[in-house]
């Protein structure tokens, strides 16, 4: 069929220009971001792209991912066929498929007439799943996700219906290799030539204007992220993000992000690449227990704040905004209820097929009412005057952080004597339940003959909830002594045996510029395990079943995983149960990013509670920990559960020690 070539060129001229007048308007929104490079090793950056954008690696994880992932392949493969189909409304005589050799011309066919029927079944699918089993953590009624899915739908439909009448009326012989047209054809037999012409006329419109209306209205609907998500794979973290960007104290200086453009670029991009797939939400341990904190909807938001107050940022140099970026009871701000929720303990991130970086935004944003605002929950004045004047979350003295070790001989740590720093941590030294696995620690490394010594006295706190809750200034001079001290003692081996220390010094603390080897007491004991330093005598039955439990700072935020199991198999001759809800999908215990020290946000019930009732379910003796933080929820899980009396919790070192020969 031969459009009228005047008649298309004007509608897709002027459907063309309004896109990319369109595009223009979101697009500049971006640059009003901060700086953030995401343009070097283009050549890891094409292959994560190609890898997680076009192989769809992280959406098929999940069972419905798969037809998510046959639109998107479909809508891949058929973009070539629409160029073609546009391409020839404009010069018809000059381009056409027909025109290639038959065995390209048949092939190319045959797959276009294929892959629409798999597109418009995955549409269909997706129709009924949102009508008849929607799952909750998505909005399932969502009337752009409708519209979408009826503008694929009708793009599909004429798709059939022009091949269709084509073939019916003798100018498409595709009968051979175009199987689904070729079937739709027989709905036009005994249908005459000219009005054959005329339905095929019809098509080829409904086809184009649903085509160039579809171009159109991306920029404006959810499904921005069909011209986002690509890109935004490209400019993914080649690194985990486990750290926040380290934050310049200027005099007059706003710090964190009080308005939209004080996030960096990537964050707004992030914005427009959300698929709004609520996988964040559905795994959020916030969100599971019924908390104000929902991941898609605060990226949703800063979308929103974007569209609304980008134009006047952009002419006005940044200093007036009709939308706060933190406020309450309105779309496009982020409640600082919201803010103050999460854990960042990971799983947002772990799960998000488009690399959405949910945490150092909200962090942003406790910055901001932090350190500009000070405006933080009241149970967190204490904390941060304990951590300022002492050091320490209780605010204790400086000598309290060798009473652990009253009983056993303990040395300084020595420069060019002393191999491994034995960082103890606040909990560690100063909670009365963590001592007894600081004690356990150091059985097991006198045991197999390290070399370690420690701080004493002279041991500050690490500083990670100072920096996940948004006080950055004292962070900042926390770590800023930390390394002078290290530097001082000559320190470049350190043990920790709290996941979020262990994070910190690693990670944290490379910002510094500061080379350290960092380990967690699990990864340790398994290597003196693997060299035969440290021996084992496994069989206690003081453990019974044991449950393990993956700390989010140890698994999701450094990919430490295996080493905790292997270590807990050594010591007991079998490896640990399993949750549900385990490795990179496990649920966190409610203590990380500084909720350790706040009261719980009002909710369904509390996320320690939430964990301990999965564990439960597997009926153990021991839940197995690897963590100080998660120490302390699961005995008040375990406390509020009634369950104290049947089931222990341990540190994985307090299990190894008991198997010491």
């Amino acid at each position: 069929m031969e459009p009228n070539v005047t008649a298309f060129a004007i509608v897709f001229a002027a459907a063309m220009l309004f896109f990319i007048w369109s595009a223009y308007r979101r697009f500049r929104l971006i640059a009003l971001g901060q700086p953030d490079n995401r343009f070097d090793a283009i050549g890891r950056r094409i292959w994560n792209m190609l890898f997680f954008a076009v192989g769809q690696r992280r959406v098929i994880k999940r069972t419905f991912g798969i037809n998510h992932s046959i639109l998107f392949w479909s809508f891949i493969i058929l973009m070539i066929a629409n160029t073609e189909f546009l391409l020839h409304g404009l010069f018809p005589d000059q381009i056409a498929l027909s025109k290639l050799p038959d065995g390209a011309h048949h092939a190319l066919a045959a797959i276009f007439d294929v892959v629409s029927i798999l597109a418009l079944a995955a549409v269909i699918i997706a129709f009924g799943r949102r009508l008849l089993f929607p799952p909750a953590y998505i909005d399932a009624r969502s009337r752009d996700a409708f519209f979408i899915l009826s503008m694929v739908a009708m793009l599909m439909i004429a798709f059939f219906g022009l091949h269709g009448t084509e073939i019916a009326d003798g100018t498409e012989s595709a009968e051979d290799y175009m199987p689904i047209s070729s079937a739709v054809s027989g709905v036009f037999d005994g249908v005459a030539s000219d009005n054959l012409e005329t339905w095929a006329g019809v098509f080829w419109w409904i086809h184009a204007i649903v085509l160039l209306g579809f171009l159109n209205y991306l920029p404006y609907s959810k499904h921005l992220h069909v011209l986002t998500a690509i890109p935004n794979c490209f400019f993914k973290s080649l690194e985990k993000v486990n750290t926040q960007t380290r934050e310049e104290f200027v005099k007059g200086k706003e710090f964190g992000a009080g308005q939209v453009n004080q996030f960096q670029w990537k964050g707004l991009f992030d914005s427009y690449s959300c698929t709004e797939c609520g996988r964040c939400t559905d795994i959020c341990p916030a969100a599971s227990t019924g908390k104000k904190l929902n991941p898609r909807i605060v990226i949703h938001d800063i979308k929103t704040n974007l569209f609304k107050n980008g134009p006047a940022l952009a002419s006005n140099n940044g200093k007036v905004v009709s939308l706060p970026l933190i406020g309450e009871n309105q779309e496009g701000s982020v409640s600082e209820e919201v803010l103050w929720a999460c854990t960042t303990c990971g799983a947002c991130m772990e799960v998000c097929p488009v690399f959405i970086e949910h945490i150092p935004r909200i962090v942003d944003m406790r910055r901001y009412l932090v350190e500009t605002k000070a405006k933080f929950p009241e149970e967190l004045l204490t904390f941060f005057e304990n951590m300022e004047q002492r050091s320490n979350p209780w605010g204790l003295a400086p000598a309290e952080r060798v009473k652990w070790a009253a009983d056993i001989e303990v040395k300084s740590f020595e420069v060019d004597k002393t191999e491994y720093l034995f960082y103890v941590g606040c909990a560690g030294a100063l909670d009365a339940r963590s001592r007894r696995v600081t004690m356990a620690t150091a059985k097991i490394l006198d045991a197999a003959g390290v070399s370690w010594g420690i701080l004493g006295k002279e041991e500050l706190c690490c500083g990670d909830s100072l920096r996940r809750l948004g006080n950055e200034f004292i962070f900042d001079q926390m770590a800023s002594a930390n390394v002078k001290l290290f530097r001082e003692k000559g320190v470049k081996k350190i043990i920790t045996q709290c996941p979020h220390c262990f994070s910190t010094l690693k990670n944290d603390y490379a910002q510094y510029g500061i080379e350290l080897e960092v380990f967690h007491h699990n990864e340790l004991i398994k290597s003196l395990i693997d060299s035969g330093k440290l021996k084992l005598n496994p069989g206690s039955d003081g453990f019974g079943d044991i449950v393990f439990h993956d700390s989010c700072y140890l698994g999701r935020h450094n990919d430490i995983y295996e080493a905790p199991r292997e270590v807990v198999a050594a010591a007991t001759g079998h490896r640990p149960i399993e949750m549900p809800n385990s490795r990179e999908q496990s649920f966190c215990c409610g203590a990380g990013g500084g909720r350790m020290w706040m009261e719980e946000s009002p909710g369904e019930k509390n996320i320690n509670v939430a964990r301990t009732e999965e564990a439960l379910s597997k009926d153990p003796q021991t839940i197995c920990v690897c963590c100080p933080y998660c120490l302390t929820m699961f005995e008040d899980g375990l406390k509020d559960k009634n369950a104290d009396s049947k089931v222990q919790v341990l540190d994985m070192a307090e299990i190894v020690v008991e198997s010491l020969d």
